[in-house]
């Protein structure tokens, strides 16, 4: 998605900086591990196959992608050596702009457990609130993704649906403004501020 081309998003574990092509080859890498294709759900790509997706993410209208780095090390210089993984939004419904599916992935095994997805997660629900108008969140996870189910669950989504074909369970939050769970998520991300993401 073109509108946060030139967006960082700074926060207390993360940042959010755009998926650009600088990203591609560590991501490619990560891309590689059965396990992080089962959990995403995804097919092996080659690079250059690699490169040609991240560039139609970035004229993608229906998808808002956020490569994750650790915010300790960022300097705002080291991008790659800082990748710990991703976060995206999909509208699936084109009628529909309110609703999307938010997905985490935190590829380095090192960062699990430690907060980064959770933070991740609610930062990109703030600015899919506040930039892209988005009331409810939707999310499909593994039924052997335990870590996953249980850190939406603990920030407040709730099963919907189950698909014993795909093995996934459909979680959603809605999000209406006023709300306690609305307040509450701004109030978990008021350290949050937009700031212009410097390209290389």
């Amino acid at each position: 998605m073109k509108k946060n081309k030139d967006t960082c998003i700074p926060g207390n574990r993360v940042v959010l900086v755009p998926y650009t092509k600088e990203h591609v080859l560590k991501y490619h890498g990560w891309m590689q591990s059965a396990e992080l294709q089962k959990l995403t759900g995804s097919e092996p790509l080659n690079l250059d196959q690699e490169y040609q997706m991240q560039q139609s993410w970035f004229e993608d209208y229906d998808k808002c992608t956020f490569i994750l780095l650790d915010a300790k090390s960022y300097d705002g210089t080291n991008d790659v050596e800082c990748m710990i993984g991703d976060v995206n939004l999909f509208f699936n419904n084109e009628n529909d702009r309110s609703s999307a599916e938010i997905e985490i992935m935190i590829a380095e095994e090192s960062y699990r457990g430690k907060g980064c997805g959770k933070e991740a997660l609610l930062i990109m629900m703030r600015y899919g609130m506040q930039e892209l108008g988005i009331s409810t969140f939707t999310a499909k996870i593994g039924y052997e993704n335990k870590p996953s189910l249980t850190m939406f669950e603990k920030i407040g989504f709730r099963e919907v649906s189950r698909s014993d074909v795909f093995q996934e369970v459909t979680l959603a939050l809605p999000l209406t403004k006023g709300s306690d769970k609305y307040e509450w998520l701004l109030k978990q991300t008021n350290h949050v501020q937009l700031v212009q993401y410097a390209h290389r």
